[in-house]
């Protein structure tokens, strides 16, 4: 019955978000509007994942946004004027002839307006990727959401010096967390308070090496791809416990302060799959001024002796004293302390190596100090001239003491705790605690009873337990690594874990995941390529290197820049092995092997690349490469361009492989020095065989040779017109016949037809074929200084991706 409930109710969800998808709009043209009053006035992405309209958050206030569709609660991702919310009634988006929207209330004042003024543009869309962007003639982006995020970061869509993410409250009220780079160009979590920002991750109390991450940085950027995995040029990296394709994600900074990675369920709910605070008492200011956060056994917010709850349904808004300080000398004052517990920032005064009673005369004699922390044993003593950032913690090894006047009584009420957080995040605290000193006389604290010494010798049994479980995992942890290590190379020891995606392996995991190297898929002059399976049944791709006789610090530099790099289309690198002689690299499995198998078929072949296709190939490899050249944290060239370093996995996706041949460009752009010539006939640019500098536009070159096979379905090498004449002569011939060629009118095109890989039947985008030999012929220059760039690459094949589902021009005959 349950089961039959279920499946209704799914069906009946699919059929609404089917239904509004067909009566939503594909595009808004200029002129035109979309109204507050009719539901159907709402742009959806092609692929039904979201909706962009009004959002009524209120009964009589809404907000131009864009949502999740499929998601079970409305989840909003963007929103234009949430600062300026506007009527449920006559209110309306428009967009002008020159780009520019604006959000209009009832009474036609502008709410919000994107500040856009282009003679050309052409439309607003919502992308498959969240992005709603205002399109300019070819194509040309004027405008786009992912340029100002709120508090939600979608995948692809980049964080930069310029954007950050504001979290929100249930209201859409901008709260006072934001995420960023700071100054020193690392992404950072803040507490904006009035007149300054606080850091509060990464802990701002360690050294830029125990962050690990890495500062001043020329480039500042971050992404989280569809799979669940974030890199930033600080080399931020995380990544979603269930990371995997086929997901629906967000990155969002919740209004608690915590940062979230959220990953959504077959039913349209959101799962939490990492987040920056495991803790979250320690988010800075999440109890307010005057506030404490305790476990019971969740974070709630409660006061510290002496205050009350400013608004007992708001925690965060923390407390107000209940009793006024008089600097004159005529009020007595006491410090009632509080084990366990700690004050963030806001630190008076610091000392080292004195006493308690020291410490306590420091804060007794300066009237602006409003208590003190000290750590028993050693002498450590802070007094606080603020007290924020409360937390209580059985293990915490602080007590705080609380400067209150004598006449003010600590009293105990019995306000129940409140949860500020659970499975939904709910934004509100539900009620607040009157004082801290209630908890922990509930929990058993009493100065003179004997519960006092049950209920801590209960926690010290427990602290004892997790001590030792602790301690024995550590054994187990380190036992297991010293066997494994057992016969590696002393000197190898400190490639053991390079980055935390990035592990080692030992020959005898490999051999045993190779069934001791049997099953090859492939081999060229950086070594072989065997399949294997590891133990946790992850297939991978097992390269045994060869020719490698870099020196220690050398190879040990070459393997992290390989670790760190992330990119969709790029073949990810799993881990090495550096047994010596042993050098291995183990990287994911790509079903499909290389591009080479199956773009040079015979006519008789089953598989038979179709334009979709292979224009989706160009496009994936020109990203990954663009990303190499310029976004990767350390520049890279590959050197060996070409199909059999291109894999395509399940879905046809290219993925670069082969970085066996890389070499480091520095960031002030100058150029490397190699002693060889490195690549594969064919496909090497002419500055190889010169005395020219080896810059990124090698593998510029590299890729217009890949494009011209991809559009003729034929090898390079078979280009030639007759045994005499050089493949390096036969593609220059070639693309200046193109060039020629390219530049006759539409009416005079059916030499495409000819030139396009004849298995094709004609079946081509016209458009998307010309652009491509277009770029084909700019990067085979002779003269690097007028190849492209892979970026200008990018740009022009995004600028015709859409051609094939907007416009049919195929066949020119």
């Amino acid at each position: 019955m349950d089961t039959h409930r279920h499946s209704t109710s799914l069906f009946i969800l699919v059929l609404i978000h089917l239904l509004l998808h067909v009566l939503a709009h594909d595009f808004l043209l200029p002129g035109s509007s979309l109204s507050v009053e009719h539901s159907s006035d709402v742009l959806a992405s092609p692929d039904g994942t979201f909706t962009c309209g009004f959002y009524n958050f209120s009964f009589n206030a809404t907000v131009f946004s864009i949502w999740f569709s499929e998601s079970a609660e409305k989840t909003v991702v963007w929103s234009a004027n949430h600062l300026h919310p506007v009527y449920t009634w006559g209110s309306r988006v428009e967009l002008d002839i020159h780009g520019g929207m604006a959000v209009k209330d009832y009474n036609g004042q502008i709410a919000w307006t994107n500040n856009v003024s282009s003679s050309d543009a052409d439309r607003a869309q919502l992308l498959d990727t969240g992005n709603l962007i205002i399109k300019g003639k070819g194509d040309i982006i004027l405008w786009q959401s992912f340029d100002s995020p709120t508090d939600t970061l979608l995948p692809k869509q980049n964080i930069t010096a310029t954007t950050k993410l504001v979290a929100t409250q249930t209201l859409l009220v901008p709260s006072h967390y934001s995420f960023h780079f700071d100054d020193q160009h690392i992404l950072t979590l803040f507490d904006d308070e009035k007149d300054i920002s606080f850091i509060y991750w990464p802990n701002p109390n360690i050294n830029i090496w125990e962050k690990q991450r890495n500062s001043f940085n020329s480039t500042t950027i971050g992404v989280l791809d569809s799979s669940g995995h974030f890199l930033g040029s600080d080399n931020l990296n995380f990544t979603a416990s269930d990371s995997g394709s086929g997901i629906m994600r967000r990155l969002t900074l919740d209004f608690d302060g915590n940062l979230r990675l959220y990953s959504m369920d077959k039913n349209g709910t959101w799962m939490v799959s990492w987040m920056a605070y495991s803790r979250l008492c320690y988010v800075r200011g999440l109890c307010g001024t005057n506030g404490i956060c305790v476990y019971t056994p969740v974070p709630a917010c409660t006061c510290a002796p002496g205050y009350e709850a400013v608004d007992r349904s708001d925690g965060r808004k923390g407390c107000k004293p209940k009793h006024i300080v008089s600097c004159d000398g005529s009020q007595k004052m006491r410090f009632v302390k509080l084990p366990n517990t700690n004050f963030l920032g806001y630190d008076q005064d610091v000392r080292h190596f004195v006493s308690l009673q020291t410490c306590r005369s420091a804060c007794m004699r300066t009237c602006s100090c409003m208590g003190f922390i000290y750590v028993q044993g050693m002498g450590d003593c802070y007094t606080k001239s603020a007290i924020i950032g409360g937390v209580t913690n059985p293990a915490l090894p602080f007590s705080a003491y609380i400067k209150l006047p004598r006449d003010v009584e600590v009293l105990q009420y019995s306000i129940p705790y409140s949860q500020p957080f659970g499975p939904k995040y709910i934004s509100e605290c539900s009620a607040i605690s009157t004082n801290v000193t209630d908890f922990l006389d509930r929990t058993g604290r009493s100065h003179n009873g004997p519960k006092y010494w049950y209920v801590y010798g209960f926690l010290s049994a427990i602290f004892l337990v997790e001590v030792i479980f602790f301690l024995l995992g550590w054994w187990f942890i380190l036992r297991r690594e010293g066997k494994r290590l057992r016969g590696v190379h002393p000197a190898e020891v400190g490639y053991e874990m390079i980055t935390n995606h990035f592990r080692r392996y030992t020959h005898k995991e490999l051999q045993r995941a190779t069934r001791k190297f049997t099953h090859e898929l492939g081999r060229g002059a950086s070594g072989v390529v065997y399949k294997g399976i590891l133990e946790d049944k992850r297939e991978v791709a097992v390269k045994k290197l060869s020719d490698v006789h870099h020196g220690e610090a050398e190879f040990q530099h070459e393997l992290s820049v390989i670790g760190r790099i992330y990119h969709m289309n790029l073949v990810r690198i799993w881990g090495f092995c550096s047994d010596s002689p042993h050098r291995i690299l183990v990287s994911e499995f790509v079903e499909n092997g290389s591009l080479d198998k199956t773009l040079f078929r015979t006519e008789g072949s089953q598989i038979l690349l179709e334009w979709k296709q292979r224009f989706n190939i160009a496009l994936g490899v020109a990203k990954g490469l663009a990303y190499l050249h310029h976004e990767c944290l350390e520049w890279v060239i590959h050197c060996d361009v070409k199909p059999e370093n291109i894999l395509l996995d399940e879905n046809m996706e290219p993925k670069i492989t082969d970085f066996g041949l890389a070499k480091l460009l520095n960031r002030g752009g100058s150029n490397i020095s190699i002693s060889r010539i490195c690549g594969t006939r064919g496909y090497i640019a002419p500055e190889w065989v010169s005395t020219l500098p080896i810059t990124a536009k090698v593998d510029v070159y590299s890729f217009g040779v890949v494009l011209l096979e991809l559009l003729k379905g034929a090898r390079v090498s078979e280009w030639a017109a007759n045994a005499d004449e050089a493949v390096e002569v036969a593609i220059g011939r070639i693309a200046r016949t193109l060039d020629e060629k390219a530049t006759m009118p539409d009416s005079e095109q059916a030499w495409m037809d000819d030139f396009i890989d004849l298995r094709l039947n004609g079946h081509f985008n016209g458009l998307q074929a010309k652009t491509m030999i277009k770029l084909a012929v700019s990067c085979l220059q002779e003269d690097r200084n007028r190849r492209p760039t892979m970026e200008n690459v990018v740009q022009k094949l995004l600028s015709v991706d859409e051609a094939d589902s907007s416009t049919q021009n195929y066949s020119l005959n």
